[in-house]
């Protein structure tokens, strides 16, 4: 006879439905609805990719951080036109400026120096007049899109987690995208993400063709990076002769590579010499300012005292010991 116990029917178990967060920390969660590959399988649709997002508040303030946004774990294939394609038509239409990535794939090397705008940092207008020299760096030239050489890759990729600043063209603009977000987290709104070009075996074809450039495009990129060279070089040339030939605030020369002094400029160094000593007996710059130059001026003062002293006293004895002598007159 069965027990008791195994004719009772089976009460069905409730299933646990794991909610995402919204929040995390400081930083709002933002579900991305990612685009279907035709290369992979059904159970992979609709996927979804998450974005961290909070103000951006960096540890030194500047002038954009107020109308700006801090994005963590940004797509790999992340790029400007993507981004702003998500704020200004899924996000509040919010206009953005510039995106600044933390890194890209393949890796710029750090000892370049790149020309990447006319106007400075900050948004200051540089004026009308330029320095000549401001551009020497020691690496030989700072490279603009004519003279560096052509690109294998067509677009950068993002590393996996990396961040980016979203830089909004004022800080309401900021301030609407970022309750755009909250709303759209509350709403449960799907946003979904833009792919972005040339991905997958179209992004190695191009890069084995960029592999190989033009003969055209290599001469360009060479006359453009040695026109820039020799401007630099005559520059660096007019900054080592101003150096031979003007003394620092102590009076020397700085000693460079590159030709000797000549008569001429021996003489303007004399010159700004003499005028140096007169600047500073001008203000007052004295032998005995420190006290051990007071002590070696009275040492000086003691001894040239004792010699006279000396002096004198043996004059003295000489007077003295010819007193008394009598003389033959001739």
């Amino acid at each position: 006879m069965p027990s008791s116990k195994s004719l009772k029917p089976s009460r069905p178990t409730k299933s646990r439905v794991l909610s995402t967060p919204t929040t995390v920390s400081d930083f709002t969660i933002l579900p991305l609805t990612l685009p279907t590959a035709a290369t992979l399988p059904s159970i992979y649709a609709s996927a979804k990719h998450y974005l961290y997002i909070k103000p951006h508040a960096p540890s030194q303030p500047t002038a954009s951080s107020e109308r700006s946004l801090f994005i963590a774990n940004i797509p790999f294939d992340a790029g400007e036109t993507n981004i702003r394609a998500l704020f200004a038509e899924q996000l509040g239409g919010s206009r953005v400026e510039n995106v600044e990535f933390d890194s890209a794939v393949p890796a710029i090397a750090s000892i370049k120096r790149w020309k990447t705008a006319d106007k400075p940092a900050g948004g200051e207008s540089r004026g009308k007049k330029r320095k000549r020299d401001e551009d020497i760096v020691a690496e030989g030239v700072v490279e603009d899109k004519e003279s560096r050489l052509p690109q294998i890759w067509e677009h950068e990729l993002r590393v996996s987690g990396g961040t980016a600043v979203i830089i909004f063209v004022d800080e309401r603009s900021c301030k609407g995208a970022w309750k755009e977000i909250q709303k759209c987290i509350k709403e449960g709104r799907d946003v979904s993400w833009v792919e972005g070009e040339g991905l997958g075996l179209q992004r190695y074809t191009t890069h084995n063709t960029l592999i190989y450039p033009s003969k055209a495009n290599l001469q360009s990129s060479i006359n453009a990076y040695l026109t820039q060279f020799n401007r630099a070089e005559i520059a660096r040339n007019r900054v080592r002769a101003k150096q031979r030939s003007v003394p620092d605030e102590d009076g020397f020369i700085t000693v460079v590579r590159g030709g000797r002094t000549g008569p001429a400029r021996l003489e303007e160094a004399e010159r700004h010499k003499v005028e140096l000593e007169e600047r500073r007996k001008k203000n007052g710059v004295k032998d005995d300012f420190y006290r051990f130059q007071t002590r070696e001026k009275r040492k000086e003062a003691e001894g040239e005292l004792r010699r006279k002293f000396e002096v004198d006293r043996r004059r003295v004895e000489e007077m003295r010991a010819r007193r008394g002598v009598v003389r033959p007159q001739t």
